[in-house]
Order: C-alpha cells, then sequence, then structure tokens
C-alpha cells in the first residue's frame, strides 16, 4: 500500500486514525524523513500487526498513533481528538485514560510488586482505592498471575513479567493498545501466549496494533502490513 492508497477512516468503531503522516527528524547534514505519508485507520476490536525491517519507520509511527509525539505533516486523531491541535496537558490525560503501551523490555519498576506496578496508572488516574484494589486483583487474575501479585519484576520469569506490563497497560480500560516488539525478549511457547492474549484483548473490543518481527504473532492479527523505507507496502 502506498502512500496514495488510503484506508478508509469514516468508520464510527474508528478508535485512532492517521492520514498522509510524515515525520521528519532534522539531523546534521540533512534531514531523516522516518514515515512518508502514512494513512491508516484501525477499529475498535481489531488486532492490526505492523512488520517490516529495522529502521523502516514501525516504532516512529507507534509513538504517533499514540500521541507520544506528533507528526511533522499530516493527522493523527484519536477518539475524535486531533493531536496536533491539543496541548500536552490534554494530549497526557489522552495517553493515560485511552491509551496502553507494551514495550518489549516491560518496564516494570523492580522495587514495586506486580500488584503495586499495575497499580500506578490508576493511582495517576485518581482511582478510589478499594476500586483500585478490585481491578488490580481482577487483572492480575486474568493474565494469569493471581498467586503471583507481591512478586517484584526480578521474582518473575519474562513471560509472567511481560504478562504484567500487559496488566498495567489496561489497567485504566484503554481503547487502544500498542504493543512494541511484546515477544522480542521471549521464548517461542511464550510468545505464542502473550499472543493469544493480546487477541484475547482485542477481542474484548479493545484496538491493538502491534509492531513484530515475529512471523507467528503477525499471524494472529486480522489485518497485517508492513512497512519500508517509511511507507505501507
Amino acid at each position: 500500500m502506498t502512500a496514495d492508497q488510503a484506508v478508509p477512516i469514516a468508520a464510527a468503531t474508528c478508535v485512532v486514525a492517521a492520514e498522509a503522516v510524515t515525520k521528519v527528524y532534522p539531523m546534521p547534514g540533512a534531514p531523516v524523513e522516518a514515515l512518508r505519508g502514512v494513512t491508516l485507520a484501525v477499529e475498535r476490536g481489531t488486532l492490526l500487526s505492523i512488520a517490516g525491517p529495522s529502521g523502516c519507520g514501525k516504532s516512529t509511527l507507534l509513538h504517533l498513533l499514540g500521541g507520544v509525539d506528533r507528526p511533522t505533516t499530516g493527522s493523527v486523531t484519536i477518539l475524535g481528538h486531533r493531536t496536533d491541535g491539543l496541548g500536552d496537558a490534554a494530549l497526557a490525560r489522552i495517553r493515560l485514560r485511552h491509551v496502553g503501551f507494551v514495550f518489549q523490555r516491560f518496564f516494570l519498576l523492580p522495587m514495586l510488586t506486580a500488584e503495586e506496578n499495575v497499580a500506578l496508572p490508576m493511582m495517576e488516574a485518581r482511582v478510589p482505592a478499594d476500586e483500585r484494589r478490585r481491578r488490580v486483583r481482577a487483572l492480575l487474575e486474568r493474565v494469569g498471575l493471581g498467586d503471583r501479585m507481591r512478586h517484584r519484576p526480578g521474582q518473575l520469569s519474562g513471560g509472567e513479567m511481560q504478562r504484567a506490563a500487559i496488566a498495567r497497560a489496561i489497567a485504566n480500560h484503554p481503547d487502544l493498545l500498542l504493543a512494541d516488539e511484546p515477544t522480542g525478549e521471549l521464548d517461542e511457547a511464550t510468545g505464542r501466549e502473550v499472543g493469544g492474549l493480546l487477541r484475547a484483548l482485542s477481542r474484548d473490543g479493545i484496538a491493538v496494533v502491534l509492531v513484530t518481527h515475529n512471523p507467528d504473532l503477525a499471524a494472529l492479527a486480522d489485518r497485517q502490513v508492513r512497512m519500508r523505507d517509511g511507507v505501507l507496502v
């Protein structure tokens, strides 16, 4: 799919849409064009995988879809809100309440237990303590860590840490879940478990976008796209 072959963005179920998005980074000598006119839409309940060689713009696109960064030109719309029209505080609120992030290296705080890590975004969103405790337990039980709630990351396996990270990412009931190489640090069997969990979350109505080099993980997606040199191909 080239830049001028747009994915339709008319559906009311659309959670996030990028339209003719470019991203240019100023660099000594010459600017680097990371994205070159990408158009993409992701609907509620869809698992979308993005594949492509290193440096093709996958993670840059993920950051734009999640409101972590803004495009140089074009627009990204999250739940009807264009990110280029929002201030930093408003964009942070959207990320907190509507977007979850899962990374390859988990990024759990090592001094906190699994339940404390999962509770962090709820504390930031000012979820009442009783509701927070109930939701943490339900989330950790859902990802198979009900008996590991009080373990710190150093006491968990790689797969358990990633499942805890997913529980944290969905703590505030996001509409959009973005996963950047979520099985990159895991063995094959554990990667399949994490992939199955992401697919189940999409079936619950979350729009899930994952960047992966793993063809088995990509095969779980409802839609697969590839990137090369900053465009969808």
